[in-house]
This record gives C-alpha cells, structure tokens and sequence, in this order.
C-alpha cells in the first residue's frame, strides 16, 4: 500500500473513531443547564469534532459533524427528529468551519485560542437566528414565545455550551495531537 493511501486509511479510521466518541458522549452525557428550556440540553459532542476539525481542516470538521448530527439525530437524540440533526449541524458546522478555517492558517497557541473564541462566536450567534426560526416548529408554539426565550435562555446556553467545549478542546488538543501522528511529516496537515 502506498504512503498515501495509507494515510488516508489512517485518517479515515481516526476520524470513524472521534464520530464514535462524539456519539458516545451525547449518549453519555447530557443535561439541562437553563431550567426555562429544559429542551436545550449540554453535552460535550462537539469535542471529538472539534479535535477532528484541528487536526484534518474545517472540511474534515464539516463532515464529521453531518455524519455524527444525522446517526445522533437517528439514534441517541431521535426525539429532537429532523429539527435536531438540522440545528446540530447549523451549530457545530459554523463553529467547525470557522475555527478550522481560522486554525489552518495560524497553527500557534494563540491561534488556537483565536479560531475557538471566533469558532464559539460564531455558533452563538447562529444558534440566535436558527431559534428563532427553528424552534417554534419544534416547540409548536408561536415565535414571540421564543423571542422571549433569547436573552434568559437561548443565549446563555449557546454561551456556556460553546464556551465549555471550546475551552475543554483547547486543554485537550495538544496532548492528544502529539499521540496521533501519522505518515510523513510533509503529509500531515
């Protein structure tokens, strides 16, 4: 087998694998964090995409969080139907994308910093918007209901939710990049 396809093997099963992990901590972990909205649960999913977004490029990141939103959204999180695996992937792919893009062009400390801080700006301030749209379908209820869910709910939830796995990848990420190297060193991204 050449290097290449080799790499792309390896690739290929490390990705499979932080989809795995992804799915298993939705399905391991998740709470409610806003009692106004008990429907807007944390869970640390986003960080096993995350990694995958620093590690392979934010279209790496993309299409990990469309392949975990739909098996979550089929599976461990089937109640939120069609609705919850469209929000997953608006939310996680802006943040993915943005903080991916950010990253391949700064691959420095404070880059990091910089792509999850943009990364998390990002998903909150989509997740407003897609709520706002989203929400009163899934809810069944009039969309003034949700304006006044924005400010005591929505919002702080978006905040702490992308905060908490930004900050938990950060911590994260660099240990766990020096164990996964593969190929030679002119492949890895």
């Amino acid at each position: 087998m050449s290097t290449t396809k080799q790499i792309d093997v390896q690739k290929l099963a490390f990705m499979s694998m932080l989809a795995a992990m992804s799915i298993m901590l939705v399905m391991l972990v998740h709470f409610s964090i806003i009692p106004a909205a008990p429907f807007l649960q944390y869970d640390p999913a986003d960080i096993p995409i995350l990694i995958g977004t620093f590690l392979f490029g934010p279209w790496a990141g993309l299409a990990l969080t469309v392949v975990v939103s739909v098996i979550q959204g089929l599976t461990v999180s089937a109640g939120s139907g069609i609705i919850g695996i469209i929000m997953h992937i608006f939310a996680t792919g802006i943040m993915s994308v943005i903080a991916g893009l950010i990253y391949r062009r700064k691959k420095t400390f404070k880059g990091a910093i910089l792509a999850l801080v943009c990364g998390a700006l990002a998903m909150v301030a989509s997740m407003v918007v897609w709520n706002i749209i989203f929400t009163p379908i899934f809810m069944g209820v009039d969309r003034s209901v949700v304006m006044g869910m924005i400010v005591p709910a929505i919002l702080p939830f978006n905040v702490i939710k992308a905060g908490l796995n930004c900050l938990i990848t950060f911590l994260i990420y660099k240990p766990l990049s020096t164990l996964y190297k593969f190929g030679p060193k002119e492949a890895q991204q």
